[in-house]
Parts: structure tokens; C-alpha cells; sequence
């Protein structure tokens, strides 16, 4: 490149760069078709660099060479999805899948049903947010609603592109797109025999390995780890309309996004069948981890018809393959204390491998389990990983009619027997049908470690530094005793830990006492009762206001609210009419401010309760909000904002260059404002 090249010529050329290392970008990395060789790529890639350096404002964000990471972040953003990213229902049992067809068809009655498959990809769920196709952001799944902002970390993959391709499809305004952050058995493989060489320790299986490399603070550190990210669904669309699954796949394609090969069209639950046996004969051989198969309804439309619950679509059902297994023998069964009181018996077993990890522990469940399986130390047990995630034992293998059997002539030990007290404080436990329970709720040691580090964790009191381990340090030491114990921490109780600086004391210490104002849903989830997440609290809060109202809420008031059915209401009742819990709740609230609502009107005919479970669709840009705002406004209402319209929906927003979601509301004759009829909707309520 000559030194005397001018800025002219040096845009032109950089651009032409650009625009070739792209396509060679997605050749290689999505369509696994390269043209041209590694040291040909590299010198492309240092000419443009060279040129970016000599003329800074040539610079773009999306030039190929941003990908690679720069300084650690101070700590990762949370932020709302463009649409919830929802869970999905599933099972392992092909008569609940046969339900689930049986129940869509007569949902959609006269319709044309067709189905979309496609392998569960077994990663770490991410959002990727394009607009005017250029990445803008990519977010973890999070809790459904929010996630970690991880743009940064998203921007070293190599097969996320930076700039969307145009042809041979426009691409619209804004897409919100779902994707799997995965690494390739080779890659993990790889990345593994480097960390040994390296004397670290390595990853357990590939889905832990991505999910932790997305939440790294230091980007540099991302981009040395082989990650991949498969694009497979639609969140939210703006100038343009995609009306079919399929189409959203041909489309992702498209736009140079890398997309799976495996999805097919269907028609019944036979081809369903076929194809998941298919798939999981297979399932070793494809390259990646999946844990069973996908099945979406074509139709975008139709999925509007059938909707969504508070957790997942009603038009989506995934078919997990069952779970693997292999044989064992149990070194010993001792009762551990978990979070909520309840005393699990768990096999300490002779390691063994089950889908590339190591399992030397598993899950008993429950005394009446134990005895129903007759499971002893010393027996052979055949172990799986439930969901290929949680270890547990499922049957116990007789030895005397093995005919592989190493001991056959092996004498049993003694049956298992629960301990009558806890074994972490000493407590009587008292039986609640199959299960045992240490009612020493928050005194209990080996329950207080859970309870403080679920009580400071995000989406309850978000206390940045109160972790496990340090949850752990604080109950050994004594410097916790009970969840008050908390708020009366100092630095210069924290100082004298191990791990802990002078810095790292002050900085916990004083988000203690920033956590000690927050809003009664997080303070309600944090206490943990049993039942109780995230979504439930929230409701709670927003229909009774304040957390002294929650508290005196008998069963009935309780079950009358939306999601909240009896045993949740049993088992909010139970906890706070224990007179422990009640002491010591007290005693947190006078440590504590809870940053309180107005609860929700009583009656029905009143104007407000319009918004309440009301249905709203934004399309088009509103001049004088943001989305995000227009969003907090609306739900702040007790209004639910969608990414479909659909007869149920309430209202369609609508702003400049709306999509087609405006004929389609009034095709539905579903009431249509403009931003000056949002403003006095929000205002007049």
C-alpha cells in the first residue's frame, strides 16, 4: 500500500476491504466454504487495519476489524429484550407431545396445520439486535424479560456478522433475533487440552464453557474462545414481515447469519416421531450438543391466535431426547442440607463419564425414594443425567443375576435411614410427605449459605460482590448468623477475609447498604419462598402494594390473583405465619426501605383496570419516546406489551413508518392510536 495513498482513495479502498473480508467472513464461517487462504484473509485484514490506523475516521464499528476484543468492562449492563425470550414447554413422553398437537389442532379448528423441526441446541441463549442491519446489541436471555448487555463479547464471534448482507433480501429496519451461543465438540476438545497444558482446570461440557465466555468482563479474553452462534428464530421485525417459520430460516440465511441444516417441514406427530429418532441416532455425529428437537408452528399468524403463558409459547413445544446413562457403584449416601430446608440424600460414587462429564455425585431425592429403589452403599447403580444436567441414581443393578457383575457374591450393607435432626444445625426435621425439612429457615447454617447469596443475587437485592463464595466466608466466620446480620457488615469486618482488599471491602460493603432500599418484588423473591420466582413477586407487589399487605394476604386473596394458584398460596401462607420467619422479618425490615407501590384497585368497574392484562403492540418510531420508555409507561399500567398482533390484543401503538402490523390490526379491527392518543392514555391514567 503506498504511503502516499489520499483519503479518497483510502475510503474507497477500505471499503472494497470491508466488504471482501465480510464475504469471505461468511463463507467461511457460515457457509464453511472458504475461497481463498488463511494468510490471504490475514493480509486483507491488515491492509484495512493499516488504512483505519493512517485515517481514523474511516473507522466504522462494524468493520471486520472490531471483532477483536479491547480493555475489561467495569461490569456487565442489565437490559429489557426487544420481546420476552421465553422458555419452552417440554417433555421427554410422546403421549404429552401427542397433547400438544391435539390441543393446537382443536385451538386453531379448521386451520391448516403445519409444523417446523429443528434440533434443541444445547448453549447459552442470546438476543441479537440489528439495526438498519448493523449489530447494535446482543443481550443474554437473563430471566426472560432482561439480560446482560454482552455486545461486546458477541461482537468477537465469528459467525455473528457485523453488518447484515443485503442481497438477495432488503433487510429491515430493526430485527431482534434469537440465537444459541455454542462451541463445536472439536473446538471445546481443543480448548480443553490447552487449559491442562496450561495447568488449568477444564471446562465440565460445552455449555458452560460458552455461557461463561459470554459474561466475561474482558472481551480480549472472548475472542480466544471458539465460540459459534447458531441464528433460529424472530423476536421482533420493523420494515419488513416474515409470515412463516420456514421463511424466517430461509431469510436468516439470507442475511448471512449462521442457521442449523437440520430443521424440516411437517404435517403429524408420526414425521415428528421419525425425525427425533432419527436425530438422536445421529446426535453423536453432528458436532454440537443438542438435548432433543424443537417443534413450531409454521403459521406466524396463527401463532398470534394461540398466544403465550407468563413462561412459554403456546405454539411451541420441544421433544427432549431421553437422558444418558451409565453404571456405577454407590461409595456412600450422606443427607445434604439445600437452600430451602429441604434434606436430599446423595450417592457418592465411584466416578463416571455420562456425555462428556464427570459425575461422582447424584441425587437420591427423597427417603420414600431411597426405599422404593432400595439403594445401599456398595450397591451398582445405573446413573443418568436428568435433562443432561442434574445427576440422579435410577435404579439399583442385582448382582446376583448380572452375569457381568464384578462381585456377585457382594453382601449388602444396611438400608439407608434419614437422620432424625439436621445435619448442619442440628434441628429436628419434620416430614412433609415424601420429604424432610430443617424448619430452622434462616438460622440454619447450611441454609443461611444459600439463602445470603440468593438474597443478594440479581434479580432480588443485586448485591455486586456477594457471591458463593463470599456468602460461604460470611457464615463460617460468624460474621452472619442470621439475614439481618448483613446490613450491620463494615469494611472493617471485611477486611481481615480472605480475597478481601481494602477496596473490595468498601465497595461491598457500601452495595450492602445501597441494597437495603429496593423495591418489594426484589426484597419478596430474595427471601425465597418456596414457589415464589420472579414473575409471582412482581405480580404480587403490583396487586397488593406494599409488603405489609402481602404479608396479612390470606390464601383466598392470594389464589384470587392471576398465576397464583393453591399450593402457592399454601406455601406463601405457611412461611410467614412461622413465627421464626416472622421474627425475623421484623427484624430485616428495620435494617431495610422498601420502596413501595400504589396496589392496584379493588374494583373491577374501575377505569384503570382497562390496562390491567391489557395487550399492547408498538410499531413505528415514536418521536418523543424511546421504545424502552414508551414500554416502562405502558407497563406501569399493568398493561403487557407483545410482539404480535392478534384479536386478543388490546391496542396497537402506532408511530412514523409503521409495518404491517398496522393492516393487520385493522384487518382484526383491533384499536388503533397514534402517539398523541398513547400520550393521553398513559396521562389520563
Amino acid at each position: 500500500m503506498s504511503t502516499q495513498i489520499n483519503r479518497q482513495q483510502a475510503a474507497k479502498r477500505s471499503a472494497e476491504l470491508a466488504e471482501t473480508l465480510r464475504h469471505h467472513e461468511y463463507l467461511y464461517h457460515v457457509k464453511d466454504a472458504p475461497t481463498i487462504s488463511d494468510a490471504a484473509f490475514d493480509a486483507l485484514f491488515h491492509e484495512l487495519k493499516a488504512l483505519e490506523e493512517q485515517f481514523p475516521e474511516l473507522l466504522n464499528p462494524d468493520s471486520p476489524t472490531q471483532r477483536v476484543g479491547g480493555p475489561p468492562l467495569p461490569g456487565l449492563e442489565t437490559v429489557e429484550h426487544t420481546a420476552p425470550m421465553l422458555s419452552l414447554d417440554s417433555s421427554k413422553d410422546e403421549t404429552l407431545l401427542r397433547r400438544f398437537d391435539e390441543r393446537l389442532r382443536k385451538a386453531l379448528s379448521g386451520a391448516k396445520i403445519g409444523y417446523v423441526v429443528e434440533p434443541k441446541l444445547d448453549g447459552a441463549a442470546l438476543e441479537l439486535v440489528y439495526e438498519e442491519g448493523r449489530l447494535v446489541r446482543g443481550v443474554t436471555r437473563g430471566d426472560g424479560r432482561k439480560g446482560e448487555e454482552v455486545t461486546v463479547n458477541v461482537r468477537t464471534i465469528p459467525s455473528v456478522p457485523l453488518r447484515l448482507r443485503k442481497d438477495p433480501r432488503p433487510v429491515p429496519r430493526l430485527l431482534a433475533l434469537r440465537a444459541e451461543v455454542i462451541m463445536l465438540a472439536s473446538a471445546f476438545e481443543a480448548l480443553n487440552e490447552r487449559l491442562i497444558q496450561a495447568g488449568k482446570e477444564p471446562f465440565s461440557n460445552p455449555r458452560n464453557a460458552a455461557a461463561g465466555a459470554l459474561r466475561q468482563l474482558d472481551s480480549r479474553i472472548v475472542a480466544q474462545r471458539p465460540l459459534a452462534a447458531y441464528v433460529y428464530d424472530l423476536l421482533a421485525i420493523e420494515g419488513g414481515e416474515l409470515t412463516t417459520q420456514w421463511e424466517i430460516l430461509t431469510a436468516l440465511g439470507d442475511w448471512g447469519l449462521w442457521v442449523n441444516p437440520e430443521p424440516r417441514r411437517m404435517a403429524t406427530v408420526e414425521e415428528i416421531l421419525a425425525y427425533h429418532q432419527n436425530l438422536e441416532a445421529r446426535r453423536d455425529d453432528l458436532g454440537y450438543e443438542i438435548d432433543g428437537i424443537v417443534i413450531k408452528l409454521d403459521d406466524v399468524e396463527l401463532r398470534a391466535t394461540l398466544g403465550a403463558t407468563s413462561h412459554h409459547p403456546r405454539w411451541a413445544y420441544a421433544f427432549k431426547f431421553p437422558p444418558r446413562r451409565e453404571v456405577t457403584r454407590i461409595l456412600g449416601i450422606l443427607a445434604s442440607v439445600g437452600r430451602t430446608g429441604r434434606v436430599t440424600p446423595v450417592a457418592i460414587m465411584n466416578p463416571v463419564e455420562i456425555g462428556g462429564v464427570t459425575v461422582s455425585r447424584a441425587t437420591l431425592h427423597n427417603r420414600e425414594e431411597v426405599a422404593r429403589k432400595d439403594v445401599r452403599v456398595g450397591d451398582k447403580v445405573r446413573v443418568e443425567r436428568a435433562g443432561d444436567v442434574i445427576p440422579q441414581v435410577v435404579e439399583r443393578i442385582d448382582e446376583h443375576s448380572d452375569e457381568h457383575s464384578d462381585d456377585p457374591d457382594r453382601e449388602r450393607s444396611e438400608p439407608f435411614q434419614m437422620p432424625e435432626t439436621c445435619p448442619s444445625c442440628d434441628t429436628p426435621l419434620v416430614e412433609r410427605g415424601p420429604f424432610s425439612i430443617c424448619p430452622n429457615t434462616f438460622a440454619c447454617p447450611a441454609q443461611l449459605v444459600g439463602r445470603l447469596f440468593h438474597f443478594g443475587s440479581r434479580h432480588a437485592l443485586d448485591i455486586e460482590g456477594l457471591g458463593d463464595e463470599t456468602a460461604t466466608l460470611f457464615v463460617q466466620t460468624g460474621l452472619v448468623k442470621q439475614l439481618p446480620d448483613l446490613f450491620d457488615l463494615t469494611p472493617d469486618q471485611l477486611l481481615p477475609l480472605e480475597g478481601f482488599a481494602a477496596k473490595s471491602a468498601t465497595n461491598l460493603a457500601a452495595a450492602i447498604e445501597k441494597a437495603a432500599h429496593v423495591e418489594v418484588a426484589r426484597f419478596l423473591f430474595g427471601l425465597g419462598i418456596p414457589e415464589v420466582g420472579t414473575t409471582v413477586a412482581r405480580d404480587l407487589a403490583r396487586h397488593f402494594g406494599t409488603f405489609v399487605a402481602i404479608r396479612a394476604a390470606s390464601e383466598e386473596e392470594l389464589t384470587a390473583i392471576d398465576g397464583v394458584g393453591p399450593r402457592m398460596s399454601e406455601e406463601i401462607t405457611t412461611f410467614f405465619a412461622d413465627s421464626r420467619n416472622a421474627e425475623l422479618l421484623d427484624r430485616l425490615l428495620s435494617k431495610m426501605q422498601l420502596i413501595e407501590n400504589e396496589p392496584a384497585p379493588a374494583s373491577a368497574e374501575t377505569e384503570d383496570l382497562l390496562l390491567a392484562g391489557a395487550k399492547v403492540v408498538f410499531t413505528g418510531g415514536l418521536p418523543n419516546f424511546t421504545r424502552q420508555e414508551a414500554k416502562a409507561k405502558i407497563e406501569a399500567l399493568g398493561a403487557r406489551v407483545v410482539s404480535s398482533v392478534s384479536k386478543k390484543t388490546t391496542y396497537v401503538i402506532v408511530g412514523e413508518d409503521p409495518g404491517s402490523k398496522l393492516a393487520k390490526a385493522q384487518k382484526l379491527g383491533v384499536e388503533v392510536l397514534d402517539e398523541a392518543g398513547f400520550e393521553s392514555l398513559v396521562r389520563d391514567r
